[in-house]
């Protein structure tokens, strides 16, 4: 990540701040079909379908297009919710964090922390417009939204819903970029120092930022899964207004406490490859200086 220490010397390189939202859009773009999926699994009614099946019924009912159904809304919300909260991850540790902590566990949680809940304020609008036009064709004809695309998406929200229904989830959200936040960045920079300082690995090379980042999925999508569910329903809803405590006691209710892990395969076969996608386009851009016209 930006704003790392080199293992080599005590300076402190200061990447641009938009590092981490180039990643997300490239990461989002690829694996698309399998955050699509994963939505649809988890407000699926039983019997529960498993990811490939319900890859072969959008594939089925929409055809190959409908695998990037709402694409535009999930590149907006890269734009959004992944820019602000690596941009404001990466803008912490080069102000705020002494140098000789920037892998320390203690002093990289409470800055991914706040990172993650910025971005999952600012990038919530996006996320309610992409888990719509995600879930828009398994809905009866009747009530369908047919957004034309995010931006679209987002206007006919707030003429038509009001300014608060851009909100929907927000608690949920904010649980989840700090959730998503705390373990993907962390576990990344804390991986990566270790498999560079215990185990020799090379800081430069790909296979250490492979192995980090498969590390950082997996632990993103086990500590979110419960958040992500409990979001993408609450977002998902016709009704008016539905509750974080009402959609959680119902879904215990009908469910039991297993739902809140419900989709965790798609989860991690979406964010298992988006998280190494992400850190590779991040590390490239770094190695690469990309958008930097001067050394800091």
């Amino acid at each position: 990540m930006s704003g790392t220490k080199s293992e080599s010397s005590n300076a402190v390189v200061k990447y641009p701040w938009w590092y981490g939202g180039v990643g997300g859009i490239v990461a989002c773009i690829i694996t698309h079909p399998l955050d699509l999926a994963k939505v649809r699994l988890q407000t699926a009614a039983r019997p529960k379908p498993t990811l490939f099946s319900m890859i072969q019924r959008i594939l089925k009912n929409d055809g190959p297009l409908g695998l990037y159904s709402g694409l535009t809304a999930s590149i907006l919300r890269q734009c959004t919710y992944t820019t602000a909260r690596f941009g404001c991850y990466d803008f912490i540790k080069e102000n705020l964090l002494p140098a000789d902590k920037l892998n320390s566990t203690l002093y990289l949680l409470p800055c991914s922390m706040i990172s993650g809940a910025i971005g999952g304020f600012v990038g919530n609008p996006a996320d309610v417009v992409n888990i719509r036009m995600q879930n828009d064709s398994a809905h009866e004809p009747h009530l369908r939204r047919n957004y034309k695309n995010a931006i679209d998406g987002v206007t006919r929200i707030f003429k038509e819903e009001g300014v608060r229904k851009l909100l929907t989830g927000l608690g949920p959200n904010l649980v989840r970029g700090v959730l998503m936040t705390a373990s993907q960045v962390v576990s990344y920079d804390v991986c990566k120092h270790n498999l560079v300082t215990t185990f020799g690995f090379d800081a430069s090379e790909k296979k250490t930022h492979f192995t980090a980042s498969l590390v950082a999925g997996l632990v993103a999508t086990t500590i979110c899964s419960p958040a992500d569910v409990i979001k993408t329903r609450i977002m998902n809803a016709h009704q008016h207004h539905e509750s974080t405590l009402k959609v959680l006691s119902s879904s215990i209710r009908n469910e039991g406490l297993g739902f809140m892990f419900r989709g965790w395969l798609p989860s991690f076969a979406r964010l298992g490859p988006n998280t190494i996608l992400i850190f590779l386009v991040v590390e490239q851009l770094r190695k690469y200086e990309i958008g930097m016209h001067q050394h800091f």
